[in-house]
């Protein structure tokens, strides 16, 4: 018995130090993201995380707007093959809409039209686009208004001269790694943090801005404080003033904070919300702007956000990501594990999948197989409407 407990208080004696030198070494949040995985069971960030997190609540629309229902919603089944992606990689939830009406709907696991999911980086289109709303408030004077105008704590020897749309178009210069599977890098460690600004404080602006494309979920969350800063209001409350609520959502929305106590978004990823409204936004930007006869954003801003802003990013412009597959153009939001919508402009279609999983990117591309079956699958269920429901 003696030897046991020697050995027990050696071990945690030793567990101790290793804390505590994790503590002091700056990698604290390693801790604290053990300590999350045995509380909920699991290692990976999860579509119903908001569910274990502080979040603030964004309310569904004032005035919510049904969806039009096409006359054939539903009446061509899910090929095969769409039946084994959706399996194989965890679907939840599956839309497709067509001439602005819901032509396909499939939902799986439990979920249904108005369960929330975690965005991941989806969230980036939409914060992007709060900046374009905030300059035409004239909250911001434009896209070239330097970022320290807003965040007088920026530091880094390019601090002074990054501005606010090199923030919307991830050519900030910011050091960062975008590495999800290393728990000693940076993007860990603001995934799990409950002081997000301290964190950003501590990451200085290395490279000159405006020069080329470099996809960081930092620049991001700068961004988002910048429009707080800019406005008073936290980007949830922008979100569901400029979009939310003249979308006419029809569920309630959240965003996942840092802790309950400072309130500060987790801005690059974790807005959580449900697949028809996530289409209401991509449809928004389809349409040129308009929704339902009113000019919610500048026609000029969507056309230049689905434009390639650098050549060593040419399928990217202000948060969404753009490409040509079937040879038909389209541009989309994006998030971790296989989160899509995607909008097809000339054939008047918009793509919505939500799920757990996703498979590994393309050699040599920045999207995964999966991401293309989705629009292969639809356009193929698309032609057979064609030919069996005139």
């Amino acid at each position: 018995m003696k030897i046991l407990l020697k050995f027990l208080k050696g071990l945690v004696s030793a567990l101790a130090v290793l804390i505590a030198g994790l503590y002091i070494s700056g990698y604290g949040h390693i801790v604290e993201l053990g300590i999350k995985v045995i509380e909920l069971g699991k290692t990976e960030a999860g579509l119903e995380d908001y569910l274990h997190f502080d979040v603030r609540e964004i309310p569904k629309s004032d005035r919510p707007m049904p969806w039009a229902i096409h006359k054939n919603y539903n009446t061509v089944p899910a090929t095969e093959v769409l039946n084994t992606i959706h399996k194989e990689q965890e679907t939840v939830a599956f839309l497709i809409i067509k001439n602005d009406s819901i032509w396909h709907e499939q939902y799986f696991e439990g979920f249904n039209k108005s369960s929330k999911t975690n965005s991941f980086s989806m969230a980036k289109t939409i914060v992007s686009a709060s900046l374009a709303k905030a300059i035409e408030e004239g909250h911001i004077k434009s896209f070239d208004q330097k970022a320290i105008d807003f965040l007088p704590w920026l530091k880094g020897p390019f601090a002074k001269i990054m501005t606010v749309g090199n923030l919307a178009t991830m050519s900030s210069g910011l050091e960062w790694n975008e590495d999800y599977d290393n728990l000693l890098t940076i993007t860990p460690l603001t995934y799990i943090t409950r002081d997000i600004t301290r964190v950003m404080k501590t990451i200085p602006i290395v490279d000159e801005p405006g020069k080329r494309f470099v996809y960081q979920s930092g620049s991001t969350q700068l961004l988002s404080q910048v429009l707080t800063a800019a406005t008073g209001e936290s980007i949830s409350e922008l979100v569901r003033r400029y979009f939310w609520n003249p979308l006419g959502t029809h569920a309630d929305a959240n965003w996942r904070l840092d802790s309950a106590k400072k309130g500060i978004e987790k801005s690059y990823c974790c807005f959580n919300s449900n697949a028809r409204d996530f289409a209401r936004f991509a449809t928004l930007f389809k349409n040129g702007g308009y929704w339902h006869g009113k000019q919610l954003i500048n026609a000029a801003f969507v056309k230049n956000s689905i434009t390639p802003q650098f050549e060593n990013g040419a399928n990217y412009g202000y948060g969404w990501w753009l490409g040509t597959h079937m040879n038909k153009p389209y541009y989309s939001m994006r998030g971790h594990n296989g989160q899509y919508t995607i909008v097809f402009p000339e054939d008047d279609v918009v793509i919505v999948r939500l799920g757990h999983k996703q498979l590994p990117d393309l050699p040599g591309e920045s999207h995964s197989a999966d991401y293309l079956g989705y629009m292969e699958e639809a356009f193929t269920m698309l032609s057979h409407e064609t030919t069996t429901h005139p």
